[in-house]
């Protein structure tokens, strides 16, 4: 991917353009994504995910047969049904994985674009999402991938980077369009 600074990452399992959602938790990452997502659907982009969780996390339910199987040493498992497909691997090692390391795992042949949350020490494209209100410092003077800053306040002193609305989620499409060549509707 390019910017007007050029090429910002060197994440070698990359296949596709991916933008990075950095803040503060409690800044309202997810919420823009739910907001976000289904615009650039429209727009005609296959959207991937991925998510960094801090911590321990399930998703399936103690009792169930996966589960449970998971629990007794398979690994992989995989959930199958008409509807859908979950892929559980437990990591071998307990350190924290690497965006680039992730990569590996997600289908880049099936999106257009990867957008990122969490994972902010990684080396990509990212906009920082600030709400001054809650006062924690801007990222962006420690971070040189952070392309653009969305916040729900005017920033002052003005960044030299972009500044978008953060409840805007239209404008933030229209801006992650332009970095990535496409027409903007």
């Amino acid at each position: 991917m390019q910017t007007p600074a050029g090429p910002v990452h060197n994440l070698s399992n990359a296949r596709v353009p991916l933008i990075g959602f950095a803040a503060r938790s409690g800044t309202g990452k997810t919420t823009l994504l739910c907001r976000l997502i289904p615009w650039l659907n429209q727009q005609g982009l296959r959207i991937g995910l991925i998510k960094h969780a801090h911590h321990e996390f399930e998703v399936d339910k103690p009792g169930k047969d996966s589960y449970e199987l998971r629990k007794a040493g398979a690994s992989p498992v995989m959930l199958s049904s008409s509807q859908r497909r979950a892929v559980i691997t437990e990591h071998p090692q307990t350190g924290e994985p690497s965006l680039n390391e992730e990569l590996r795992f997600m289908d880049q042949d099936a999106v257009d674009l990867l957008l990122v949350e969490g994972f902010k020490q990684a080396p990509f494209p990212k906009l920082e999402l600030h709400r001054p209100a809650l006062g924690h410092a801007l990222l962006y003077p420690q971070d040189p991938c952070i392309i653009a800053i969305a916040s729900d306040a005017e920033l002052t002193p003005s960044p030299h980077i972009p500044c978008l609305n953060l409840n805007d989620p239209e404008q933030i499409g229209k801006f992650l369009l332009g970095i990535l060549g496409q027409p903007r509707p």
